[in-house]
């Protein structure tokens, strides 16, 4: 018996082509072909539905193009993953694709400094492969099961979602949840877990997020997801891409940041609103929340539209910057981020960060005078406390 060729695809493609195949980005349920592949990027339709670019699977490597070239019709090849097999696809056909205009129509550009550019790039080869295809990739079928027993639960009727980075979380992305959650049923909050270290782990942004969530808001009103945002949620065709999966989710709603990847760069000169007209053809409700910042003399977090205020009362929720103070193990403020999210994501980022943190505990902070192990979540807790003492200030 002949031994089936073989593709190598990561798991960026693997998490792509799952997404694909459990109808999260539908009306695209396949891989394109050669025809429809350039229709997509000419039109950024496909069916009727706004869709930025054409889906097809054309992996870099020497061996992929050896197999690549000697492909035909109607084949059987497998797919693996990491030296495991994920899955097969019937060959349809194959064809050339120039990977520079390819990164111009995802990212908007294909300068190599750009560094969605430049990580696409890596795993980018010149021969597209088309054809039926299945994959095995657990995580997405939890994901949807999980989505549908919290409907039924719940028996929400207006479910709404929130694509949160939350790197780190802050009292900004807080208020945009509350007001998410007051205008909904239940409110899905897709986590982004990208394939490319960048900030916090995902595990970090995930107890942080549990941690608001759970102590915080009302219980079965908010569920987290995991988001594994491949290259194809990026440059300014993310939040095309994000509505189209929300929707297919089950989701009626889409909240989104006036700041949020690419809603600007839809902004033409004639058309201020165009990329609202754009998702009407996706059939989800696109919400836009105004930017928050703290104002140092309303004392209090207000919309930028709302505050009579000037910029040089603000201070921003910029994400950067708190991610470098936490990074450097300080404590940020309070009115950048809860304290009890603070304490979760500085004990995990600095593990065994104290010697002898029982005796520090015991010298600096007050208690209840019983001898009792404290962890060092509970340390920074106290120790913020302390920092926000005003007598002294």
């Amino acid at each position: 018996m002949a031994v089936r060729q073989a593709l190598q695809i990561d798991t960026e493609a693997l998490s792509t082509l799952a997404l694909v195949q459990a109808g999260l980005i539908a009306p695209v349920t396949k891989l394109m072909n050669r025809q429809e592949s350039e229709e997509v990027n000419q039109t950024k339709y496909y069916k009727g539905v706004p869709f930025p670019f054409s889906f097809v699977l054309a992996p870099i490597g020497k061996k992929n193009l050896q197999v690549l070239k000697t492909l035909q019709k109607g084949e059987l090849i497998d797919l693996y993953t990491n030296g495991k097999k994920v899955g097969s696809l019937t060959v349809d056909e194959t064809f050339p694709i120039d990977p520079k205009q390819r990164l111009q129509n995802i990212y908007g550009t294909d300068d190599p400094s750009h560094p969605g550019v430049k990580n696409t790039n890596k795993r980018l080869g010149t021969i597209a492969v088309s054809g039926e295809y299945v994959v095995k990739y657990p995580l997405l079928e939890d994901n949807k099961k999980r989505i549908q027993q919290m409907i039924q639960k719940t028996g929400a009727n207006y479910v709404s979602s929130l694509m949160l980075a939350a790197n780190p979380l802050n009292r900004a992305h807080e208020r945009m949840i509350r007001q998410a959650t007051s205008d909904a049923d239940l409110l899905i909050i897709f986590l982004r877990k990208p394939f490319t270290s960048d900030g916090l782990r995902y595990d970090i942004r995930h107890n942080a997020l549990s941690t608001f969530v759970d102590n915080f808001l009302p219980r079965n009103k908010v569920l987290i997801i995991p988001f594994e945002n491949s290259y194809i949620f990026a440059g300014f065709n993310e939040l095309i891409l994000d509505a189209v999966l929300a929707k297919n989710y089950g989701c009626h709603q889409l909240v989104v940041g006036k700041n949020h990847g690419g809603l600007g760069l839809y902004y033409d000169k004639n058309r201020q609103n165009s990329v609202f007209d754009h998702c009407k053809d996706i059939d989800i409700n696109i919400k836009t929340v105004d930017e928050y910042v703290y104002c140092d003399t309303c004392k209090t977090l207000v919309s930028t539209n709302t505050c009579p205020h000037g910029q040089h009362h603000h201070v921003h929720y910029h994400s950067d910057s708190i991610m470098k103070l936490i990074q450097s193990g300080l404590i940020p403020p309070s009115i950048l981020v809860r304290k009890e999210v603070t304490a979760n994501i500085l004990a995990a980022l600095f593990p065994e960060r104290f010697e002898n943190l029982q005796e520090l505990h015991y010298s600096l902070i007050p208690g209840s005078g019983l001898l009792e192990q404290q962890s060092e979540e509970q340390f920074y807790l106290k120790l913020i406390e302390l920092y926000q003492t005003t007598s002294l200030t």
